[in-house]
C-alpha cells in the first residue's frame, strides 16, 4: 500500500473519530440540557467558538460576558469550558466551590516542559499538590526565606541603580534592565549564583524562557481537540520537545553542582532552592515521595514564574507613573517625606510607603500579568448559582474583566490609584475585585515575594530619578498597547531618559 493510501485511510479514521467525539458531546448536552448549563456562544462543530478568540482572548471573553453573563458557558474545540467575568461569580467558583475547580487541565505545552505537569502550579490537584504546596508555604516562600534574600536583592537593585546613574540624559530601556534584574535576583534565589547567557544556550538565558512562554502562550490544537494532538499539525510539539531538552540540560548541570559541592559547602550559609528541593527528596517527612523530575519541573515554576510577571508588573506601573505625572509626582513626594533625599530606600521603608502600594494596586487592576489567570478544572459536576457545571470543565477566571467591571468600580477605565485610599481592597485573594494572583487553594505561592520585589524596584526607581520620555513624546501619547501571553507584558518595551534626583553625597 503506498503512503497516500496510508494517509487517505488515517486521515478518514480521524474524522470517523472526530465525528463520533461530537455525536458523543451533542448526547451529553442533551442529557445535561434539563440541568442548565450557563448561556454562551453555541459554536461549530468540532472547533466549537474557538474562531472567536484573536489576539487578545481576554478582550474578547470580557466582550463575550457583555451578552452572555458573568458565569459564560463555551465549547473551545470539543472542550467545554466556562468563564467567569465579574467579583461574585468568581468567588462562587474560588471560594464557595474551591474544592472542585482546584486542579487543573492537562495542557501539551506543560506536558513537555514541566515533566508532564509535575511542577506545582499546574499540577493536578492531589497528594502530590498538597505537599508541594505546603512545602512552598512553609519553606520556600516563607517570610524567613523571603527575608533571607535581602541583602542578594539588595546587591542587585544597586547595580541597575549605578547602571542608570551613569548613563543617565541617555536612553534606558527599562523593559529590558528590569527583566534582566528580575532574571538576576531570580537565578541567585533559585540557584545561589548567576548563569552567563552562555552557560546556558546561544539564544540566552531569558532568550529561551520568553521563548518557551511565546509557545505555552499559543493556541494549541491539541489542547482543545486532544485527538489532533499527536498529529502536531502546528509543528509546536516538535518545538516544545526541543526547548524541554535544553532546559533538561541545564537542570541536570546545575543539580549536578550543587549534589557536587553539597558536601563541601557552609551548612550556616543561606541556602537557594535547589538546596532546599533536593533535601526533599527521599524525605520521610513528605506526604509523598519527589523525585529528580518533580525537582527539575518545579525549579522551571520558580524561573518562569519569577522572571516575568515581577518583570511585567513593575513594567506596567512605570508605564502608568510616566503617563500620569500628577501620580508620578505624588509617590516621590511620599518617598522623599518618609526616606528622604539623602540616601535610597530600603526594604523597612517600604510598609510606610502607602501611596506607593495604591498605585501598584491600581496598575494590577488595569493590567493583571496573566489577565485569565491560569485555567482551573472542574473534578466533578457542580451546580453553580443554579448553572450546571460539567465535570472536566475547564474554567477561566478574567482578572481582566473583573478589574474593568462598572458595578465593582467607578471609572473603571480610569487610572486613579487615590479609589484604594481607605485601604480595604487587598491583593491577596481575599477581596474578589483584585485578584492578580488569583485566590484560594491555587492561588500564587510566590505572591508575598513577587509583591516584595515589585514595591523595592519601584520605589528605588522612583525615588532616585525622575523619568521623560524620549523624542518629545508626550505623557499621553504612551503607546499601552499589550503583547497577550501567559504573561501579559508592553507590546513594545518601555524607553525613558532618567534625571538622578537624590543629593549627591
Amino acid at each position: 500500500m503506498s503512503w497516500t493510501w496510508i494517509t487517505v485511510a488515517v486521515s478518514m479514521l480521524l474524522v470517523i473519530f472526530l465525528i463520533q467525539s461530537f455525536l458523543l458531546i451533542m448526547k451529553t448536552d442533551a442529557k445535561t440540557k434539563s440541568l442548565l448549563l450557563p448561556p454562551g456562544p453555541r459554536g461549530f462543530p468540532i472547533f466549537g467558538s474557538l474562531h472567536l478568540l484573536g489576539k487578545n482572548p481576554h478582550k474578547d471573553l470580557h466582550k463575550l460576558a457583555q451578552k452572555y453573563g458573568p458565569i459564560m458557558f463555551m465549547r473551545l474545540g470539543l472542550m467545554p469550558t466556562v468563564v467567569v467575568s465579574t467579583p461574585q461569580a468568581a468567588e462562587l467558583f474560588l471560594r464557595t466551590h474551591d474544592l472542585v475547580f482546584a486542579s487543573r487541565p492537562p495542557l501539551q505545552a506543560f506536558k513537555h516542559t514541566l515533566y508532564n505537569q509535575k511542577d506545582l502550579i499546574m499540577a493536578p490537584y492531589g497528594s502530590y499538590w498538597r505537599t508541594v504546596r505546603k512545602m512552598s508555604t512553609l519553606v520556600l516562600f516563607s517570610n524567613y526565606k523571603i527575608t533571607s534574600f535581602k541583602s542578594m536583592r539588595k546587591e542587585e537593585l544597586d547595580l541597575l541603580i549605578g547602571f542608570v546613574r551613569d548613563n543617565q540624559t541617555a536612553t534606558v530601556d527599562l523593559s529590558a534592565k528590569v527583566g534582566s534584574l528580575n532574571a538576576d535576583m531570580t537565578c541567585r534565589m533559585v540557584f545561589g549564583k548567576k548563569y552567563m547567557d552562555e552557560e546556558f544556550d546561544e539564544r540566552g538565558f531569558k532568550g529561551v524562557i520568553q521563548e518557551d512562554m511565546g509557545y505555552a502562550a499559543t493556541p494549541n490544537l491539541g489542547d482543545y481537540i486532544p485527538q489532533l494532538a499527536s498529529l502536531d499539525l502546528q509543528g509546536l510539539t516538535r518545538k516544545l520537545k526541543a526547548i524541554s531538552k535544553v532546559f533538561d540540560r541545564f537542570l541536570v548541570k546545575v543539580i549536578g553542582e550543587h549534589v557536587q559541592s553539597s558536601s563541601s559547602r557552609d551548612e550556616n550559609r543561606n541556602k537557594d532552592f535547589v538546596d532546599l528541593l533536593l533535601s526533599f527528596m527521599g524525605s520521610e517527612e513528605t506526604d509523598f515521595q519527589i523525585d529528580i523530575e518533580h525537582v527539575k519541573a518545579i525549579i522551571l515554576d520558580m524561573l518562569i514564574a519569577g522572571i516575568d510577571t515581577s518583570a511585567a508588573a513593575i513594567e506596567w506601573t512605570l508605564s502608568e507613573l510616566m503617563k500620569h505625572p500628577r501620580v508620578s509626582k505624588k509617590v516621590q513626594k511620599e518617598l522623599e517625606n518618609v526616606v528622604g533625599k539623602d540616601r535610597m530606600v530600603e526594604e523597612s521603608d517600604l510598609d510606610n510607603l502607602e501611596y506607593l502600594d495604591m498605585v501598584i494596586k491600581e496598575s494590577l487592576r488595569l493590567h493583571p500579568v496573566a489577565p485569565l489567570l491560569l485555567p482551573h478544572e472542574s473534578m466533578e459536576d457542580c451546580i453553580v448559582n443554579g448553572f450546571h457545571i460539567p465535570k472536566k470543565s475547564r474554567i477561566f477566571i478574567n482578572a481582566w474583566a473583573i478589574g474593568r467591571d462598572p458595578n465593582a468600580w467607578n471609572d473603571p477605565d480610569k487610572f486613579f490609584p487615590e479609589r484604594f485610599v481607605d485601604g480595604d481592597i487587598d491583593l491577596h485573594g481575599r477581596d474578589f475585585q483584585l485578584i492578580p494572583f488569583g485566590s484560594g487553594r491555587r492561588s500564587c505561592p510566590g505572591m508575598q515575594l513577587g509583591l516584595t520585589v515589585v514595591r523595592l524596584v519601584l520605589a528605588q526607581l522612583m525615588h532616585c530619578f525622575d523619568w521623560e520620555l524620549p523624542d518629545g513624546t508626550l505623557p499621553n501619547e504612551l503607546d499601552m498597547t499589550e503583547h497577550f501571553g501567559i504573561v501579559t507584558c508592553r507590546a513594545k518595551h518601555l524607553l525613558a531618559i532618567p534625571t538622578y534626583r537624590l543629593n549627591k553625597s
